[in-house]
């Protein structure tokens, strides 16, 4: 959604689906996986709304919704791109919305090729090195910088080649766009065979109702029913908004899943408006949270990108790259410095550039992936888990468990004894004999962690809102919190080295290689006999400070000069004034429906982003009933229930100066403010490193090829080659049909990610106890499976046992003329625990989305047969002869 619309969070809240005409729900189990905010389907529902679930799976949500629509794993691209062609060739899109707000009338470069003229790739593709060069995907009259993700590939040319000021500034991670003084070409009549309304009809042609059938096994009928409940209930009076999770983001083209409903909500005119937008449904209680001030490897917080090891780097050359001429990425020198000040106080000065080079630099690729890599091959040495159990919850575990063998360290921050901590001795490779505990060199170090409950901090949830809760108990016996631990430990490694600076044994060298951690700002008070530090002192540094240490109320009030100070600059009013706003509590009957005094959301409190475009180009709502933001002529300002994710008092009628920059230079009806143009983007020219257009592929392990185009899979998918990660043949391969039975991993109510927090809680696992897989009668019939016996699944990875639920819920499909059986697998279970079984990510190869690097577990294949699993060496002798009869070698699967 960053590249689409300019920011990677949800851009509504789960209370407005109560306001939805019509809820599709795909890559979700909402009702199971998040019931708390399933309420608001239901109250939409309540109010005459149509909900639509679409999964393999029959479902509680599938119960609650008005039409379930079950279809094969990984091919929801089509079914999405179905729908897309629907509204195009019927001329169901919003067409004032289209040219008002969206980047439809640009015209693209005679350059660009579409897979409609390459049978299934992007022109650029580089096959050797399995990358595409985007430059032939631009505007035509404008160049265009990365949106999100992988800005690296122009920093060459817009460092070197002087053109940095003229056409090439980049973007900040998640927003995008033209840049200033290069406006793309545009048709308003939308009529140019190369403007991206035009390419996108030819690009969505082939994808009809009797492809959908045959990719899917979807029915025509019931296909054409989900186009028309979506179609009439999308326009001027009435929104549809679409909630997704995890069921579409691990997959090997999981970005381009969101990418086709950001394309289809934009057509429909539902971005930006009350029962409209994209819900993102995060995973637990603080995802949203861990990638705005990130647990990932490739950002700072507020989504700024992390530098790279550029020779030629410093902070104004990175300015020039990273920020926008045009926009509010435009201000990124004064999110950046501010960020500097805070993480370096007194230290950052304008003479070392505000400490811009203690920042870490980026040398490549190090998700959790790489890293495992890189442990495997020597080059990692220590590993910190917190909260992580990558032992059973990683894909491809026992990778990660190898990985954690060849460490000299390991320091597990958990609450119960996880898998993660203890495979060095109970481990599947202690059982085959593949790993000795005597031979393991790696020192394990278990350190209690402090449940939430026993410490202050916040969640930052799925709709963007940080909401505080309190300690209510101390911590038991060696428990610290998270925040105590990495508090204390930072200091002592300061004390050390700056005791070590004052020998005078220490050389120049390490004393200017120890500076950035010995100068952090690192001066939290502490509370109470643990010397807790204080969470709240941490979230007023985190908002920010101005020149006089007074709290900061909008990251409009950043400045460039080092003046101020931010931790993270979307954060910026979540302590305005002094005052704690995620731990307001103002009862919703007490407040309008967007209730804006319960917490407080990112940014600037918008509960609604890009709501300008809620107006229409006058500043008029579009309808009465679809009223939100609103410019009020007699007071000159937008007025209305939520926050304006605008300038207040823009006009509709703006024209910006000529040489305008920064948020200036947007003009009063661009409404997606973070945009370089302002536009919300249907076609994305970069950003995306495989391709501005999602498109159809089959997953990395499929039982079909690919109905669509030549190309079977993502070209430029990510493969970790590694002898531990045999791929399996896919569609009309020799030996794909050893492994003839796809398979989807989803998680239950009961249990909480791998099960760390839940199997060894005696009332959950009371009522799930047992790993089970979900097959359908047919299913059982064909390979002899008996309802709560046991089955072997079976890759080319591993084989795990399960017990055997056969049930009409997981119904099999008719795709391509073959009747396709799906097995449906939680993934809670480790031998750990007071409930114990094989863990479902044991099956999984390592193939990855190549923008963000997740895994694909929502789609893989496997056998099926009945009984127990072999024990000891003989599980790896079972796993080997399947790999013999489906001819497979560390070659197989790599094509590209």
């Amino acid at each position: 959604m960053g590249t689409s619309f300019g920011r990677g969070g949800a851009t509504t809240f789960q209370q407005d689906l109560a306001n939805s005409d019509c809820i599709v729900i795909q890559g979700s189990n909402m009702a199971e996986c998040h019931p708390v905010g399933f309420q608001w389907v239901m109250e939409a529902k309540a109010r005459g709304a149509k909900v639509i679930h679409v999964d393999p799976r029959f479902t509680r949500t599938s119960a609650m919704a008005d039409l379930h629509v079950p279809l094969r794993a990984g091919s929801d691209i089509v079914f999405l791109g179905g729908i897309i062609r629907y509204v195009l060739e019927n001329e169901k899109y919003f067409r004032d919305y289209l040219l008002a707000f969206t980047n439809a009338a640009a015209i693209l470069t005679e350059e660009y090729r579409d897979p409609e003229d390459l049978d299934g790739v992007f022109s650029g593709l580089d096959r050797e090195n399995r990358t595409y060069d985007h430059r032939t995907w631009q505007y035509e009259g404008a160049e265009v910088q990365a949106a999100s993700g992988h800005r690296e590939q122009e920093w060459d040319e817009r460092t070197r080649k002087g053109a940095i000021k003229e056409a090439a500034r980049g973007e900040a991670h998640g927003s995008g766009g033209a840049e200033a003084g290069a406006e793309p070409h545009r048709d308003e009549t939308l009529q140019h065979p190369r403007c991206v309304f035009q390419v996108l009809k030819r690009h969505y042609a082939r994808y009809t109702p009797e492809v959908v059938e045959q990719v899917c096994g979807v029915g025509q009928d019931t296909f054409r029913q989900v186009c028309e409940l979506l179609a009439e209930n999308s326009g001027r009076d009435r929104t549809s908004s679409i909630a997704y999770a995890v069921g579409w983001t691990q997959h090997t083209v999981g970005v381009q899943y969101i990418r086709t409903a950001a394309i289809l909500q934009t057509l429909l005119g539902n971005i930006g408006r009350p029962g409209g937008g994209i819900m993102a449904l995060r995973g637990h209680a603080s995802i949203q949270g861990s990638t705005d001030i990130p647990t990932l490897f490739n950002l700072l917080p507020g989504y700024i990108p992390m530098p790279h090891a550029h020779t030629n780097e410093n902070l104004e050359t990175f300015i020039q790259a990273e920020s926008t001429y045009k926009g509010f990425w435009g201000n990124m020198r004064s999110y950046l410095v501010s960020l500097l000040k805070a993480y370096w106080g007194v230290a950052a000065r304008p003479d070392n550039d505000f400490c811009f080079d203690y920042l870490p630099r980026l040398t490549g690729s190090h998700s959790t992936y790489e890293t495992v890599q890189a442990q495997m091959e020597g080059e990692c040495s220590g590993y910190f888990l917190f909260g992580e159990n990558p032992a059973v919850g990683s894909a491809n575990a026992k990778m990660q468990r190898l990985g954690m063998a060849n460490l000299d360290w390991l320091v597990v921050r958990d609450f119960s004894l996880i898998e993660s901590a203890t495979w060095w001795k109970d481990g599947p490779e202690i059982e085959t004999g593949e790993l000795r505990t005597e031979d393991i060199r790696t020192e394990v170090f278990f350190l209690p962690a402090a449940t939430h409950t026993e410490k202050d901090g916040s969640f930052t949830n799925t709709q963007r809102m940080l909401q505080w809760h309190r300690q209510a108990v101390e911590p038991a016996g060696d428990a610290r919190s998270d925040l105590w631990f990495t508090y204390h430990l930072g200091r002592k490694i300061r004390e050390k080295l700056i005791a070590a600076a004052m020998a005078e044994s220490t050389s120049d060298e390490q004393r200017e290689r120890d500076r950035p951690v010995v100068e952090l700002a690192w001066d939290y008070p502490t509370k109470g006999e643990l010397a807790e530090p204080d969470a709240e002192a941490v979230l007023a540094e985190i908002n920010g400070w101005d020149a006089e240490g007074l709290p900061l109320s909008s990251y409009e009030q950043l400045k460039p000069d080092g003046s101020t100070s931010c931790g993270c600059w979307i954060y910026c009013g979540v302590y305005q004034d002094g005052v704690n706003q995620a731990d307001r509590r103002k009862p919703g009957e007490e407040q309008d429906w967007v209730a804006s005094e319960w917490a407080w959301a990112w940014p600037a409190n918008r509960r609604i982003l890009y709501n300008r475009a809620s107006a229409d180009p006058d500043g008029k709502p579009w309808s009465a009933r679809k009223a939100l933001v609103w410019w009020d002529a007699g007071q000159k300002k937008w007025t209305g229930y939520d926050v304006p994710d605008f300038k207040p008092t823009k006009p509709p009628d703006f024209v910006p100066e000529p040489g305008a920059t920064g948020p200036d230079a947007l003009s009063g009806t661009d409404a997606f403010i973070m945009q370089s143009d302002g536009k919300a983007w249907l076609f994305v020219p970069t950003g995306l490193v495989d391709g501005p257009l999602p498109t159809h592929y089959e997953p990395q392990e499929s039982p079909v090829p690919n109905l669509l185009y030549r190309q079977q899979h993502n070209p430029v998918r990510q493969i970790l080659q590694n002898p531990h990660n045999r791929l399996q043949p896919s569609g009309d391969d020799p030996g794909a049909r050893v492994f003839p039975y796809p398979v989807t991993t989803y998680r239950l109510t009961e249990h909480h990610t791998a099960g760390g927090m839940s199997r060894w809680q005696s009332y959950l696992s009371e009522l799930q106890p047992e790993m089970f897989c979900e097959v359908s009668p047919e299913l059982a019939a064909e390979r002899g499976l008996e309802h709560l016996g046991w089955a072997t699944i079976v890759t080319a990875r591993t084989a795990i046992e399960a017990r055997v639920l056969v049930t009409d819920r997981i119904p099999p499909l008719v795709v391509q003329g073959r009747t396709i059986h799906q097995v449906g697998l939680p993934y809670h279970w480790g031998p750990n625990g007071l409930i114990t079984g094989d863990a479902a990510n044991e099956l999984v190869g390592l193939s990855l989305d190549p923008n963000v690097h997740i895994q694909e577990v929502k789609a893989f294949t496997c056998d099926i047969r009945p009984g127990r699993r072999p024990r000891g060496p003989a599980r790896v002798e079972l796993v080997l002869a399947y790999q013999r009869r489906a001819g497979i070698t560390d070659e197989t699967g790599l094509e590209i």
